[in-house]
């Protein structure tokens, strides 16, 4: 059986999780199967453990908001002729719990042992704290 591994990506330009899925419902965001892309230069090497149930964790005004399942990688060519990769995701974002990150570029590996926990179900659907106040929680260990 093939190890799981996920994503982890900054979100720019995104002020909060509502932003991203409002973004992902539009047509620029969407292929013909109605599933959300986020299309990236770099193809993972670690595809087989991608697919075998990874999910895509976005960062977002500094704090890991929320994931989507990625239920596949498309090749896409760019408006430059260089070839790219597409993750498909599932749609939908599951929050989980709020934890600090610093900037980084690009995408980068997570293993799932280090990755933030779903929010209960019961939470799931809660106003979001302002993104200072959430990320001051989680510093200190309360969320």
């Amino acid at each position: 059986m093939t190890k799981t591994v996920h994503l982890i990506k900054l979100s720019v330009g995104t002020d909060s999780v509502e932003d991203l899925a409002a973004w992902q419902a539009s047509q620029a965001a969407q292929g013909r199967d109605g599933c959300p892309r986020h299309v990236t230069r770099m193809w993972p090497k670690r595809e087989a453990e991608v697919l075998a149930g990874g999910s895509i964790f976005w960062v977002i005004k500094g704090l890991v908001q929320c994931r989507q399942p990625i239920v596949g990688l498309n090749r896409v060519t760019g408006e430059d002729g260089t070839n790219r990769c597409a993750l498909v995701l599932e749609p939908g974002l599951i929050r989980v719990t709020a934890t600090p990150k610093r900037p980084f570029q690009g995408w980068r590996y997570l293993d799932p042992a280090d990755a933030p926990r779903d929010l209960p179900k019961n939470r799931a659907h809660e106003d979001a704290l302002p993104p200072e106040l959430a990320g001051a929680l989680a510093e200190i260990g309360v969320i």
